[in-house]
């Protein structure tokens, strides 16, 4: 075992991700890696209300921000920081959402999944079958120990999917700084590989 560095810091070590091959799928979606030629689709993700609401996108987001925000995930692949995917339906290839391992520590063994739908698209288990995909390849592909959810309290539709999905409420971080001077109450969602 190596010692850890002299200043205290926790040392990281990049690990590359392999994609799923196959797809991360099941008989109603199946998800695909993001990259750029998904752009048009997240660009209208992003200007969904709830969107703007209950994720970290920024007000007013363009395609320089999807374009950043596409290339942090791509760069992802190379770094084991995060892993993001366009969820397609599996007989129509429709864009159906974003779902991605949002943080990821492999070092840790944990990660957080986030996601997002258009508003055609919610109520109808897409989301649900997303968080399952990925919390699956969490814990059999990539040996994590402990998943997260957060979520904002007054988004009970995203409650749902967490308590659906097997996550369990620990607690709320309180009066979070969340984005553009705005604060939240964040519920804190998690999944352990033993669950």
């Amino acid at each position: 075992m190596s010692e850890p560095p002299a200043t205290g810091a926790r040392a990281f070590h990049i690990k590359p991700l392999i994609p799923p091959k196959p797809p991360l799928a099941d008989e109603t979606i199946r998800l695909e890696p993001l990259e750029q030629s998904h752009l048009p689709d997240l660009l209208d993700l992003v200007g969904d209300e709830a969107a703007q609401r209950f994720t970290l996108v920024p007000t007013g987001a363009g395609a320089e921000f999807v374009r950043r925000w596409i290339g942090r995930y791509e760069g992802g692949w190379d770094d084991g920081s995060c892993a993001g995917f366009a969820i397609r339906g599996v007989n129509d290839d429709a864009f159906l959402g974003f779902a991605a391992l949002v943080q990821l520590d492999l070092d840790a063994r944990q990660g957080e999944i986030g996601y997002a739908l258009p508003a055609a698209v919610r109520g109808r288990g897409t989301a649900g079958r997303a968080v399952a995909l990925l919390t699956r390849w969490g814990f059999d592909e990539l040996e994590l120990l402990r998943l997260e959810l957060r979520i904002d309290v007054e988004n009970t539709a995203s409650e749902r999917v967490g308590e659906r999905s097997g996550y369990r409420r620990e607690g709320v971080l309180r009066n979070v700084h969340f984005k553009e001077g705005r604060r939240s109450d964040l519920g804190v969602w998690s999944r352990l590989s033993q669950d």
